[in-house]
């Protein structure tokens, strides 16, 4: 992995990247005036911890990680809602990268758990995540509008 990997909380100014990368994860254009305003909602959220990893003065990666306390944990759990490493930048390490930062944030924190939810269309995600140390525990239930 290349050693000038900067790993560093999102800022206002990184939106037009975050935009692309999730653009691309979702595979459609989604509608930036929207997109913006929740971007700057959940980043100014101390709740949230939005992060993106850089090469250089390039992103490469990025993460989003929202923590609310759940009754049924009793405690404080997370939860990565996004995350996506630029093909470009894929088995390098920076995804190892971004979870680790998580993970640190999750145990300064004292959450229960850490949890990810994959499209069921992302296969190959399965086994990246359990490389990462997360365990297949649950199945999620969706009803679109």
């Amino acid at each position: 992995m290349n050693s000038k990997v900067k790993i560093r909380k999102v800022k206002q100014e990184d939106l037009d990247f975050v935009y692309k990368a999730i653009c691309e994860l979702e595979n459609e254009v989604l509608d930036v005036e929207v997109f913006e305003k929740i971007f700057n909602e959940n980043i100014s959220n101390p709740n949230n911890l939005y992060l993106i990893a850089e090469n250089e003065s390039e992103g490469a990666g990025f993460i989003s990680f929202h923590t609310q306390n759940l009754l049924h944990h009793c405690g404080l759990v997370g939860e990565i809602q996004e995350f996506f490493i630029h093909q470009n930048y894929r088995g390098q390490g920076m995804g190892r990268l971004l979870i680790n930062e998580i993970k640190d944030f999750a145990n300064q924190n004292n959450l229960k758990s850490i949890e990810v939810t994959t499209n069921k269309r992302r296969v190959e995600n399965v086994l990246i995540y359990e490389n990462f140390g997360f365990n297949l525990s649950h199945n999620k239930f969706t009803i679109y509008k």
